[in-house]
């Protein structure tokens, strides 16, 4: 049995297979399609499948939605963990974005009352998909190496804003919808063929902003592509992830570029619901070690209105 457990919610998109051999466990989210809700994940069915099923969805022009998680269902899934008198690290979808994190902290303080001899780190990702995801997997190797839960714990906060997350979306529309742009913005952007970049900020609750535009889709992946190759820490040897809302191609493209600016081991994974209902299908999302954050001015070129994205949940 492993020292101390690690749990994420679903939205850091770990593939199956290596959530399993890392010993990962996932507190799903909901999502809601023409009213009817269903988990966003579930041990016994291929995420594949139900990602395709949900972007299959939204082109069809259903709604989807996501629901926040209360704080009782975060209580209910890291119980079992501390009855079997181990500590446990939480990870959770970036508290800009969600109210995640104030839920899971929430049910935090409750399980330290009813296991004073348990410790409960609740740890915001500052981050979305496989940017939680990634430093979940990073924990994990931690951990395997011997270190402690609260050792872990202060290594994430430390490094969390070297996580480094860029991505794109085919279609404004979707923005438009969420609020995150006008309406005038998505109908001359759609004319003009123009993609926007956007990112994870620095901000202490990290947010998703508009960094840059390029015409057209290639344009666009190859520009995430070179922000790769200027802000990458090792690429060599570290682990790239690429999350995609059922659109392998693009994914596959982006893979080759970064292939050709030095990743070796990447990553591909379809883009979680819960932040995917917001972004909508074509969205291509590229995560990686890198330069902090913080220590480096960002020159956001923001969208008209509000340019956060999602709201929160």
């Amino acid at each position: 049995m492993k020292p101390f457990a690690i749990y994420v919610d679903s939205a850091a998109n770990i593939p199956n297979d290596i959530r399993i051999a890392r010993d990962i466990r996932v507190i799903s989210f909901n999502y809601i399609v023409n009213g009817e809700e269903h988990p966003c994940f579930t041990e016994d069915m291929p995420f594949e499948e139900t990602a395709k099923q949900f972007y299959d969805a939204m082109r069809a022009g259903a709604e989807a939605k996501t629901s926040l998680l209360p704080a009782a269902a975060f209580e209910e899934a890291l119980t079992p963990a501390l009855e079997e008198g181990r500590d446990v690290l939480l990870f959770t979808l970036s508290s800009g974005v969600s109210g995640t994190f104030a839920q899971a902290q929430e049910a935090g303080k409750r399980l330290a009352a009813r296991f004073p001899d348990r410790k409960v780190f609740v740890l915001d990702s500052a981050n979305a998909s496989l940017g939680e995801g990634l430093i979940a997997i990073k924990v994990a190797d931690l951990r395997d190496m011997g270190e402690s839960a609260e050792a872990c714990a202060a290594w994430v906060k430390e490094n969390t804003y070297k996580m480094n997350s860029f991505f794109t979306v085919d279609d404004l529309k979707y923005l438009r919808r969420s609020g995150r742009i006008s309406r005038t913005v998505a109908i001359a952007g759609t004319l003009l063929n123009i993609k926007p970049l956007l990112m994870a900020d620095a901000s202490e609750n990290t947010k998703i902003v508009s960094c840059g535009r390029a015409r057209g889709r290639k344009k666009a992946l190859e520009a995430i592509a070179d922000t790769f190759a200027k802000r990458a820490v090792r690429p060599e040897s570290n682990t790239v992830a690429i999350a995609h809302a059922d659109c392998e191609k693009d994914a596959l493209y982006l893979a080759d570029l970064l292939r050709a600016r030095g990743a070796n081991d990447i990553i591909l994974e379809y883009y979680d619901l819960c932040t995917g209902s917001h972004v909508g299908p074509g969205c291509v999302a590229l995560f990686f070690w890198g330069k902090d954050r913080r220590k480096e001015a960002f020159r956001a070129e923001a969208l008209p209105a509000a340019h956060t994205v999602p709201q929160k949940l």
